[in-house]
């Protein structure tokens, strides 16, 4: 996540956007098209998916790219301390305000404010950020005089604010204000033809910073392509960075990355619970990515194609086979997972019913 009020990028793969896929080139078009106006963007998408980057490059190809970017994580503080950070304050505004701070907003003047996790703002400071889009000015907080701002407002969430606005927990006309000109960023493994070169730039990257150098065997690269990639980009990059430190070999081959994969996969916090008699008579408990699978040469050898049917099937298992909450953790939309349970083979089990 952003850091509040920071203009300083975190690590980051590359200026741009990086892929070849159809849907990559159409997000760089899009951004082309959408960046030398100062209307206000909406950016959605999974978390991972690159949604600051978008907006870094909004502001790189705008005629505000000689002015700041300032990002601002709206998950980060709440109430007034977040009011301060966006808004500013005066001194002795509240406890502990010795100083008086200009915020975000005026610190972004001549630029642009990335508003990252937009929709886990709160109620009332949703009501002064809408007078602030409204107004173009802000009211530091323990004052009551408005001071003029110019910023373009780019803001993102992974959340469908559609249905945060229907459960009244978004602002239906700050959503309208903030949703001019929206851009959505795909899952990875929707766009697996990107993944061979932003591997390579994130090895290029981590070498470049002292890594040692690695480079991915093409069985490995296919194994890649294949994977769900729950975490999307910022997973990718994770793993390979994993990958880079633990290798004996610069050749990332097929076998350790399996092993890798299998690893990270048994160590995330949301593996499988213990579940009761009744639940396991509903859907098969015993996990299928086991990592010692790879270490017995007289075992059967995964295929790419086993491994994404494993692990979507871990996850269906994982969630009583939600289909909605598996997708969530899948990073892909519910409608991309039952295609990709009919591409499998999988089907939701029927369960039967003890009559009484």
């Amino acid at each position: 996540m952003t850091q509040p009020c920071s203009g300083r990028a975190p690590f980051a793969p590359s200026s741009s956007i990086l892929g070849g896929s159809t849907a990559t080139m159409q997000l760089r078009a899009d951004i082309a098209r959408v960046a030398p106006f100062d209307s206000n963007v909406l950016v959605t998408g999974p978390s991972g998916s690159g949604k600051e980057l978008v907006a870094r490059t909004l502001h790189a190809q705008s005629s505000r790219a000689e002015g700041v970017f300032v990002p601002v994580d709206c998950a980060s503080l709440f109430g007034e301390l977040m009011a301060s950070q966006l808004f500013g304050h005066v001194e002795g505004a509240f406890t502990g305000a010795s100083y008086t701070a200009i915020g975000c907003f005026r610190a972004a003047d001549g630029g642009t404010i990335f508003l990252d996790e937009i929709g886990e703002l709160e109620l009332p400071l949703q009501a002064r950020l809408l007078r602030t889009l409204q107004e173009r000015v802000v009211i530091p907080v323990g004052h009551h005089e408005g001071i003029p701002v110019n910023v373009r407002i780019v803001a993102a969430t992974n959340r469908d604010l559609r249905q945060e606005v229907a459960a009244g927990r978004f602002r239906e006309d700050l959503f309208y204000r903030l949703n001019v000109i929206s851009i959505r960023t795909l899952p990875l493994c929707e766009r697996p033809e990107d993944i061979a070169e932003l591997a390579q730039q994130f090895l290029d990257a981590m070498r470049s910073q002292g890594l040692p150098p690695t480079s991915l065997s093409p069985g490995a690269l296919e194994l890649l392509q294949g994977y769900p990639w729950p975490g999307n980009v910022r997973q990718l990059k994770n793993l390979l960075e994993q990958a880079a430190i633990t290798s004996e070999s610069e050749l990332l081959t097929l076998s350790f990355m399996q092993k890798i994969l299998c690893e990270a996969v048994g160590n995330e916090p949301t593996a499988a619970p213990q579940r009761s008699a009744m639940q396991t008579d509903r859907v098969p408990s015993q996990p299928h990515l086991e990592s010692n699978r790879f270490e017995q040469a007289d075992q059967h050898w995964a295929t790419l194609a086993e491994m994404q049917r494993d692990y979507v099937l871990y996850t269906l298992e994982h969630t009583y086979y939600n289909q909605s909450a598996a997708a969530r953790l899948l990073g892909i939309s519910r409608q991309a997972l039952i295609r990709l349970m009919q591409k499998l083979d999988l089907q939701v089990p029927r369960i039967k019913r003890k009559q009484r």
